[in-house]
């Protein structure tokens, strides 16, 4: 098994290991609680940095203290968000 096939599958048993109130998505928007956090605290930082753009480092630094999740699954979770992340 190749690398890349274990790391699909290790990222696929996290997913699987979550609450389910972290991984189905909301009926009214179609957001999951990780996606509903990374917008929340995004919105925050980008007033308190006065409209300024928000590294991810300190985005990924503030939502974590909400769910756990890596380095790896925000970016998959910012693509999806801004349209580049599959499921859309």
């Amino acid at each position: 098994m190749s690398d890349s096939e274990q790391d699909r599958r290790a990222r696929a048993r996290r997913l699987h290991a979550r609450p389910i109130d972290e991984r189905v998505p909301d009926v009214r928007d179609g957001l999951t609680r990780i996606e509903r956090v990374v917008l929340w605290q995004l919105r925050e930082l980008e007033q308190e940095r006065g409209g300024r753009a928000v590294p991810s480092a300190q985005l990924y630094g503030r939502v974590v203290e909400y769910v756990n999740l890596t380095p790896g699954e925000l970016q998959r979770v910012l693509a999806r968000l801004a349209g580049r992340g599959h499921g859309l």
